[in-house]
């Protein structure tokens, strides 16, 4: 009994995907780029504390919602057929139960913050449960990706300052941008299977276009980036991290350039050191900032 139980468990970790925490991560820099900025460098550890916690909850929310929206695509897919809901190890039923769970589990830590925040957070929901179901009617389903992961950013400002600022959502902008770059990067690495089965996304949409629309993108977020730090009054630290980015960029854009799918898939991978990077430039402006 209890190595079936273990089994179960183990199960349900794959479905939130634990064992792949690149998507946790993407969620979790510009979280911390704005809990660091709206926080002048010194953030609320109990605001801290909710926000990472809410980033791995929810995280794992919108991939059990993922999986249960692809539960019968999945299977005729080759990088997912492997997934527990496709494979017939955790039931429909359970996946919905179980993001519920991690749901309930986040709100309730979010009701230890103010009232904006709490009403925000309540947005961010219906963002996370819609996105998963988008790609069957648009092929922008990765801008609601972008708007669910950037969310974090008005929510952390609410939370640290009591307001949302023009400031925010200027960041809130950059991640969407960032997040069209990599989810679309993500996506080239499923166009064959995605193509035979209708499934939408900016991969498809911006076809042969696709590398040079990716530049066009990776050039409006370095810019939107750079407005963030004029803003804030960053300084240099924050501009060599832009200088690191852009340099990541270019590398991605090597990496995606015969647009063969393990490539691809090692670009969208490299946008975790692109978000470590623009956090560490933030992080040592204030550790360097002039008493």
């Amino acid at each position: 009994m209890g190595r079936g139980l273990g089994s179960q468990l183990r199960e349900y970790a794959l479905l939130m995907r634990l064992d792949r925490p690149i998507g946790t991560l993407l969620l979790l820099w510009p979280t911390l780029w704005a809990l660091w900025i709206a926080g002048a460098g010194r953030p609320d550890p109990h605001v801290l504390l909710v926000f990472v916690a809410g980033v791995v909850l929810m995280r794992s929310a919108g991939c059990v919602m993922n999986d249960f929206a692809d539960r019968r695509i999945d299977p005729h897919v080759a990088r997912t057929r492997e997934r527990p809901l496709a494979r017939g190890a955790v039931a429909p039923l359970e996946a919905l139960l179980l993001a519920a769970a991690l749901g309930a589990v986040a709100f309730g830590l979010v009701l230890t913050l103010n009232r904006l925040t709490v009403l925000l957070a309540l947005g961010g929901a219906v963002l996370t449960v819609a996105y998963p179901f988008l790609k069957r009617f648009t092929h922008l389903p990765q801008i609601w990706l972008g708007a669910s992961f950037g969310w974090s950013v008005p929510m952390a400002f609410a939370a640290q300052t009591g307001t949302v600022p023009q400031l925010a959502w200027l960041m809130f902008i950059a991640v969407i941008l960032w997040a069209v770059v990599y989810d679309t990067m993500y996506a080239m690495v499923d166009r064959a299977d995605d193509l035979k089965l209708g499934v939408r996304s900016t991969a498809i949409l911006f076809g042969d276009a696709d590398r040079a629309l990716i530049g066009v993108l990776q050039a409006l977020l370095l810019v939107a980036l750079w407005l963030v730090g004029r803003q804030a009054g960053l300084g240099g630290w924050y501009h060599a991290a832009l200088g690191v980015a852009a340099a990541l960029s270019l590398w991605q854009q090597y990496l995606i350039r015969n647009r063969e799918p393990a490539d691809c898939f090692r670009a969208f991978l490299n946008n975790n050191l692109y978000g470590m990077a623009v956090f560490v430039g933030i992080l040592l402006h204030y550790i360097y900032l002039p008493a």
